[in-house]
């Protein structure tokens, strides 16, 4: 079995097309996008991992395919294709919270930050922020989820959880923007010694009282 043949064979197992032209295996990641795999060594085996536009004509001069990765095993090449999917499914998520076509983000508008395009904010209140942070861990993609409310002493922040469910994440978005403003009348500024005693480590032993 050729190293091409290995590799789609580990990718059709897992359900993931892959078509071979010429000396290129490709593997479509979106309609937009696909990886190629180039191979540059049958015996060891080898083979080059590019990121391009799919779709495009080679005599395009803007075509561009970006080296990202070399690839030894099958294994190899479905952990690259795994990775770019997951990407998409970032980019996926984030194109949804800040259109919002969801009802269940109807009431919430999202931006984009302009320093860090994973982090997405929307105005709850007048005091109150939601915070969407969507990154990998792994393959998988997590959205964490925070208010940031302006209070008196500084901003406080209340943790919403790590969602890896859309449809959860959808619904935690839509309980922020009914309850914001009842948070916010509960929240307050609280140091972990304040509960947790940590500057008495080295005190006296409570057995002892």
């Amino acid at each position: 079995m050729s190293f091409f043949e290995d590799i789609a064979s580990r990718l059709d197992r897992e359900g993931i097309e892959s078509r071979v032209g010429g000396d290129t295996l490709f593997v479509p990641i979106t309609p937009e996008v696909e990886l190629q795999f180039v191979e540059i060594d049958s015996e060891l085996p080898a083979a080059n991992v590019y990121v391009a536009a799919a779709d495009v004509a080679e005599e395009d001069e803007s075509f561009s395919a970006v080296l990202v990765q070399v690839a030894f095993s099958a294994e190899d090449a479905l952990a690259a294709v795994s990775r770019h999917i997951a990407i998409d499914q970032v980019v996926g998520l984030l194109r949804d919270l800040v259109v919002g076509d969801d009802v269940r983000l109807a009431e919430v508008e999202f931006v984009q930050d302009e320093d860090d395009p994973h982090r997405l904010l929307a105005e709850l209140t007048a005091a109150s922020d939601l915070e969407v942070v969507v990154e990998l861990d792994g393959d998988t993609p997590v959205a964490t989820v925070a208010m940031l409310t302006d209070g008196e002493e500084g901003e406080e922040r209340l943790e919403l959880g790590e969602h890896t469910d859309p449809e959860r994440l959808f619904d935690v978005v839509a309980l922020a923007a009914r309850q914001a403003p009842l948070w916010e009348d509960e929240l307050g500024p609280v140091e972990d010694d304040d509960y947790y005693h940590l500057e008495d480590l080295a005190g006296e032993d409570p057995a002892e009282d």
